[in-house]
């Protein structure tokens, strides 16, 4: 044995500044009565990340620190700091997050005075960095939930009512070997939390015990995967889920009837769509209006057409759509310089709005000159605002399919 209680498993790559944060937390605010180590698996890093671990574990941190030879992917680095641990139980963490230390003490009692349970669940908090706070918290949990070995039906249940995603965890490093296998159209927690089942009992803890750092005090343009999962995910849930239920009709939790499929395909179905509404409002705030709306009819078709993330945005969707549908056509064509906005009222706040939604800087928006050139109609797009206006940019040379009406832009954006 090794003494061991908990290690803090920690993939990185070329973070150094975001490593050195979140390890510092380790120093001047985390305290466990139990002893731990740290486990960091660097994905062939080419900064400074080995002398920042350095310094830290000279100053006496308990880091056990390994480095790939190449970078073999997210999820093959997060396996090797998994195989590389040698506690009792097991915990992934973030080089860009932080812990909530007392959720993560009473949790690990949980486990030791549960020695059924193999995987204990938490939500989690996403925090402000800079102001110090935790400002929401991703799904809850009413009071501490322990769920036997093999309730798949009853786990599935409560995931569905509450919505929950069970990514926040700490593990029995005894069943990670079984349960941690790489799947690439199911959704990595549902599928291993099916896994962690067959294993033994699992728990869902009221208090959350990790932090999700949302506004970073090192770096505010970080890329997040969990952001861009929430985008683009969507179908993979809908997968780790139908991979779960798959597990549990296998095992015979789950009964295989055709009125009992009919149940769970709905609720896999309503649950999808909802993380669709959550990716529409994401989209927005990227201001890619054109995926947006792209969710948006998968959304209406299924019926959540009104669903409360996407009721406001209903009102601005189909212009800002048809504007950035604009900036595609104009910038995708090779050797456009420059783009004609004729007949629009304001055309000032429609070439901010173009350059907002991504109008290259290259491209100059003007306004109809008093003379046309034949060479510069070569490398011009235009917009106008109807049909007659085309027939005349035709007539004075510009090219066909590179004059765009309004219905050419939003003649086929309905909500």
């Amino acid at each position: 044995m090794s003494g061991i209680k908990l290690s803090f498993c920690i993939p990185t790559y070329n973070r150094a500044p975001f490593l050195e944060n979140a390890l510092s937390y380790f120093e001047t605010r985390y305290r466990f009565d139990f002893p731990y180590e740290i486990v960091i698996s660097d994905n062939a890093s080419t900064d400074n990340t080995a002398e920042v671990v350095e310094a830290f574990r000279a100053r006496g941190l308990p880091i056990r620190y390994y480095r790939r030879s190449s970078n073999g992917g997210s999820l093959a680095n997060a396996a090797s700091a998994f195989h590389h641990a040698i506690g009792t139980y097991a915990f992934y963490h973030a080089d860009d997050d932080a812990l909530v230390p007392e959720g993560i003490v009473d949790a690990v009692r949980f486990l030791d005075a549960n020695p059924d349970v193999v995987a204990c669940h938490a939500p989690w908090t996403l925090y402000n960095e800079v102001a110090g706070k935790d400002v929401s918290q991703f799904y809850s949990v009413d009071a501490d939930r322990k769920f036997e070995r093999g309730s798949f039906a009853d786990v599935f249940q409560f995931m569905y009512e509450r919505h929950i995603f069970p990514e926040i965890g700490i593990y029995r490093a005894s069943v990670l070997k079984s349960a941690w296998v790489p799947r690439e159209f199911c959704f990595w927690a549902f599928s291993y939390l099916a896994h962690f089942l067959e294993e033994g009992a699992v728990a869902f803890l009221k208090r959350p015990f990790y932090r999700s750092v949302t506004v970073s005090k090192v770096g505010a343009a970080r890329q997040q995967a969990g952001n861009d999962q929430v985008m683009t995910d969507w179908d993979k849930y809908r997968g780790g889920l139908e991979y779960f239920l798959y597990l549990g009709l296998k095992r015979g939790r789950i009964p295989n009837t055709r009125e009992a499929r009919a149940d769970y395909e709905q609720k896999c179905r309503a649950f999808t769509l909802n993380r669709m509404a959550v990716a529409v409002r994401f989209w927005v705030a990227r201001k890619d209006y054109i995926k947006a709306y792209e969710l948006y009819t998968r959304l209406a078709i299924g019926g959540l057409g009104d669903h409360p993330e996407v009721a406001e945005l209903k009102k601005s969707l189909p212009l800002m759509a048809g504007i950035q549908t604009l900036v595609w056509h104009a910038a995708s064509p090779a050797g456009i310089k420059r783009l004609i906005l004729s007949g629009v009222a304001d055309r000032q706040a429609l070439a901010d709005m173009l350059r907002q939604l991504g109008l290259p800087s290259e491209i100059e928006i003007v306004e109809e000159p008093s003379v046309h050139n034949p060479e510069d109609a070569e490398s011009t797009a235009v917009f106008v605002p109807n049909a007659s206006s085309y027939d005349r940019f035709v007539s004075l040379g510009y090219k066909p399919n590179l004059i765009f009406t309004d219905r050419d832009l939003v003649g086929n954006v309905m909500i």
